[in-house]
């Protein structure tokens, strides 16, 4: 009698455990992929994937020819427009992977006392704008380089400091209506235009500053802070997120928080 079936039932716990790891590694990357696409253009299109793929899978049960042939003539459609449309949702996969943040790798600042006072500094300034209601866009760079977006800004290369802050976003000098961006707890460049988030599922209400505070956190791991120029609310934005109308104790938790690590958890939003 030929007993070989039964070496497909009775695997060895090496195999089960390979199995095991290999589910868990393609679960948490597919986790982590959902996670990114969240509130962009590209989960409705993975929605509109699935209506297709069932789509597909019901013609072909019920053997319509016609409509068959046309969704694999859309299959190729996608397959030839998804990189050129969702290049920017690829592009952050691609740095995300890059920079360690799907496997939640930490970042180490190399001086913990420039890191404790560059966050002091950005709360005492937010403080400040926000009570005189001074508009201000303030990106701090972390590991994706963002250097394409500098370009259009004034070189400053100063120590981060709320004075230097307030003077930068008085109304009507020439790098108030731009944004200052700080890398290495030093203020790199003021004055600079950035993308604008086109996320179809923003609030209205946003203005210019806070879309263009999303666009940025789209496409980096910038961690971004805004201060309303109508309402004096102080905003965080990161990860295509935003969290506003916050107090500065909150503002000081959310900047060691984010500012520490290299992940793209965003629960913090959601506190």
């Amino acid at each position: 009698m030929d007993f070989t079936f039964l070496t497909g039932i009775f695997a060895s716990p090496w195999d089960i455990i390979r199995n095991l790891v290999d589910i868990a590694i393609i679960s948490y990357i597919l986790y982590r992929l959902l996670g990114l696409i969240k509130g962009t253009r590209a989960e409705q299109l993975l929605k509109g994937l699935v209506l297709l793929l069932i789509f597909t899978l019901a013609a072909g049960f019920l053997k319509l020819t016609m409509v068959n042939w046309l969704t694999e003539k859309l299959w190729i459609l996608f397959a030839i427009t998804l990189p050129i449309v969702f290049q920017p949702e690829i592009r952050r996969f691609l740095e995300q992977l890059g920079r360690g943040g799907l496997f939640g790798m930490r970042s180490l600042w190399s001086d913990k006392g420039e890191y404790d006072e560059m966050v002091a500094e950005l709360c005492l300034a937010a403080q400040s704008l926000s009570r005189s209601r001074t508009g201000a866009l303030i990106v701090v760079a972390r590991k994706t380089g963002i250097g394409e977006y500098l370009e259009s800004g004034a070189r400053l290369d100063a120590l981060v400091s709320a004075s230097l802050l307030q003077t930068i976003f008085f109304p009507n000098t020439p790098l108030h209506d731009g944004a200052v961006v700080i890398r290495n707890t030093r203020i790199e460049r003021a004055g600079c235009f950035l993308p604008l988030s086109d996320n179809p599922a923003l609030d209205r209400q946003l203005g210019t500053r806070h879309r263009a505070a999303l666009g940025i956190s789209e496409v980096s791991d910038a961690v971004v802070l805004i201060v309303s120029e109508e309402t004096g609310q102080v905003s965080l934005a990161y990860n295509g997120e935003i969290k506003r109308d916050i107090g500065i104790d909150e503002l000081k938790l959310m900047l060691e928080k984010k500012l520490g690590e290299t992940g793209n958890d965003t629960s913090w939003f959601r506190r």
